[in-house]
C-alpha cells in the first residue's frame, strides 16, 4: 500500500472457489464455496464534506473524484463504480478517501468483484457504525452489483467472502443466507486443489451471464414455481413440452446441479473423494453442455486434468473464461500442471497459471498500518 492516506480503517476480504454449486445461487439452490488466501484490501479515511475520491495501489496515478449527491445507478465508469455501489447501498452520506489493494487475480472466476464489494462494505460498516449484520451486508452488496453496477448476480460469491471460515467450505442455501461451515481437510486424505487460471478474461457485464439467468427465470414464470429450488427433475422431465429446448437446458442444469451439492456436502462427511470428484466432473459436463459457459480452454484443461489421473475437474465462475478446478493427489501436481501446459501449447492457447489455496476467512479488519 501507498502513503495516499492515513486510514480510519483498514478492511481485507476474499476471492472464492466455488467447490460446487454453479449458477444456481439466483435459483435460491444450495452452494458449496469456500474463500481463497487471496484478498483484497480497502483503506478508508472519512472526510469533513461529501467529496469521494478513490484510488487503486495498482493505478496509482488515477485518482475518481466525486460525491455523495452524484452517485446514480448505471452511471459509466470502470472498475469504481463496485466501490460507488456499495457507498450508495450503504446510504453512507459522508464523503471519504479509500484506497483500494487488490490481489484476486481479475478475470479468473475468483470473484475479484466481490472481494472488492466485501473489503469496501465491511470497512465503511465499521467505520460509520452502521451495525449491520454479515447476510444484511452479503445483501447490500450484492444490491451495489444488481442495481448499481447492473450485473445480475446471485448472492453466492458475497456472501462466501464475508462468511468463509478457515478449513471448511461453506454451504449456503441461497433461499435464506443459512449457512454451515463443512470441515474440508484434504491434506490428511493426501489431496489438493489445483486452481487453473487459463488466463482467458471473462465478464459477466458482457450479456451472457444475463442471457443465461433470463432463461431460468422465464421457466421459472412458466411453470408457475418460486424457484427452481423448487422444482424436482422428475416434474422437470414431465414439463419438457412445454419449454423450448434452449430453455428446458438451461433448467436441466440448474435442478441437477442443486442436487449435486447436497450429494457433495455428503461425500466430504464422509470423506468419500472418489464420489466428489464425480460430481465434480459431471458438474463440468453440466455447464458445458446444459448451460453452455464453458470454453475451449477450460475444457483443456478440465479435460487433460482427468486424463492424467485428477480426482476430478471442472470449470468455476461465471465462465466463458477464467478458472477451472482439478482435485489431484498431492504427488501428481506437478506432472498435471505440465501436461496441462503442454496440452494449451499445442492448441496455441495461452500459458496457463496454477496455485493452490486452503480455505481462508471471509471479510475482516485489518490492523492499522
Amino acid at each position: 500500500m501507498s502513503d495516499w492516506l492515513a486510514p480510519d480503517v483498514i478492511a481485507s476480504a476474499p476471492g472464492r472457489v466455488n467447490l460446487i454449486g454453479e449458477h444456481i445461487d439466483f435459483s435460491q439452490g444450495f452452494v458449496l464455496p469456500f474463500a481463497i488466501a487471496d484478498r483484497t484490501y480497502a483503506r478508508i479515511r472519512k472526510r469533513g464534506d461529501q467529496i469521494i475520491r478513490i484510488r487503486s495501489a495498482q493505478r496509482s496515478n488515477d485518482i475518481i473524484t466525486t460525491s455523495i449527491n452524484q452517485l446514480a445507478p448505471g452511471s459509466d465508469g470502470d472498475w469504481e463504480q463496485y466501490v460507488l455501489g456499495v457507498i450508495w447501498a450503504l446510504g453512507i452520506q459522508n464523503g471519504v478517501d479509500i484506497e483500494i489493494d487488490g490481489h484476486v487475480p481479475l478475470g479468473a472466476g475468483l470473484s475479484s468483484s466481490a472481494a472488492l464489494e466485501c473489503a469496501v462494505a465491511f470497512a465503511l460498516n465499521n467505520l460509520f457504525a452502521c451495525g449491520y449484520s454479515l447476510k444484511e451486508l452479503a445483501l447490500l452488496a450484492q444490491k451495489a452489483e444488481n442495481k448499481y453496477v447492473g450485473v445480475p448476480c446471485g448472492i453466492m460469491d458475497q456472501s462466501v467472502s464475508l462468511m468463509a471460515k478457515s478449513g471448511s467450505a461453506l454451504l449456503l442455501d441461497c433461499r435464506d443466507l443459512e449457512t454451515r461451515l463443512i470441515p474440508f481437510d484434504l491434506a490428511a486424505s493426501g489431496l489438493q486443489l489445483l486452481i487453473i487460471d487459463t488466463q482467458v478474461q471473462h465478464a459477466l457485464v458482457d450479456g451472457g451471464y444475463a442471457q443465461r439467468r433470463q432463461s431460468c427465470e422465464s421457466v421459472v414464470e412458466k411453470l408457475a414455481i418460486v424457484s427452481l429450488r423448487d422444482l424436482s427433475y422428475s416434474e422437470l422431465e414431465e414439463t419438457k413440452n412445454l419449454l423450448p429446448e434452449e430453455e428446458y437446458k438451461r433448467a436441466r442444469h440448474s435442478v441437477t446441479e442443486i442436487a449435486r451439492v447436497l450429494k457433495a456436502v455428503d461425500a466430504l462427511t464422509n470423506k468419500d473423494f472418489t464420489a466428489l470428484g464425480q460430481l465434480i466432473n459431471e458438474s463440468h459436463r453440466s455447464l458445458r453442455d446444459d448451460y453452455e459457459v464453458s470454453c475451449p480452454e477450460l475444457n483443456c484443461a478440465v479435460d487433460t486434468a482427468i486424463s492424467i489421473g485428477a480426482v476430478g475437474a471442472r470449470m468455476v465462475g461465471g465462465g466463458f473464461g477464467g478458472s477451472a478446478i482439478a482435485l489431484v493427489k498431492t504427488g501428481e501436481i506437478a506432472s498435471i500442471q505440465s501436461a496441462i501446459k503442454e496440452a494449451f501449447a499445442r492448441s496455441g492457447f495461452d500459458v496457463p497459471r496454477f496455485f493452490t489455496s486452503l480455505p481462508s476467512d471471509g471479510a475482516r479488519i485489518e490492523p492499522l498500518t
